[in-house]
């Protein structure tokens, strides 16, 4: 029940964001407009404007793993791409809010929701763009792609020119640095593909 009564107060809390902040105040008068009892908001909220930050990025990742189905790009880097502006794109009607969570999360006390909000994210978003990886480069790549992420969207909050397009153009001056996990594999298993050749010559001269 706690989803289904989060989902039917989360627009009215969003709403009430540029008043309240992420607070109770915020959360309480959200409730009073979606119909919602003090012990359901408790319940779907429990951790006040924390568990509404939570909500908001959860949904925004949602929205974008939904949207990220109808890509059909081969290259994994456009994958990648795409599924960072994707995430944006699905922030933009409401950026204020997403300026105010950017702010919110950034105090020392909020630290490890932040962490366990990048990770969420980014997780989705190489899992949207078709990852399925369990080996040694899982947390790399979401290590690497957390900073390219986290770096393309503060420059998108503060960005006004049309279309965003320079935070795309900043994207995809980025976004090269997530792929390098990939260039490193392929070369590790050209390395390991030849390792028996290698070995060969190497008994062949202690041989001779």
């Amino acid at each position: 029940m706690s989803t289904r009564v989060r989902d039917a107060i989360l627009p009215f809390a969003l709403a009430e964001v540029a008043v309240h902040g992420f607070s109770d105040a915020g959360l309480k008068a959200a409730a009073e407009k979606a119909g919602v009892n003090s012990a359901e908001l408790k319940a779907a909220f429990p951790n006040g404007g924390a568990s509404l930050v939570e909500a908001f990025s959860h949904w925004a990742d949602e929205r974008m793993a939904e949207r990220m189905r109808e890509d059909r790009s081969e290259r994994t880097r456009e994958r990648v791409a795409h599924a960072v502006k994707t995430r944006l794109d699905v922030l933009a009607p409401s950026k204020d809010v997403a300026r105010r969570a950017a702010a919110f999360l950034a105090l020392p006390q909020n630290a490890p929701l932040a962490a366990s909000l990048m990770m969420r994210s980014v997780d989705l978003m190489w899992r949207a763009a078709g990852d399925r990886s369990s080996d040694f480069s899982y947390y790399t790549k979401r290590a690497l792609l957390g900073g390219v992420y986290g770096t393309t969207l503060i420059h998108w909050l503060s960005d006004s020119s049309e279309g965003h397009a320079d935070t795309w153009a900043f994207l995809d001056s980025r976004i090269d640095n997530v792929m390098q996990i990939e260039k490193f594999r392929g070369q590790a298993r050209e390395w390991v593909a030849k390792l028996p050749h290698l070995l060969g010559i190497f008994g062949s001269g202690g041989r001779s």
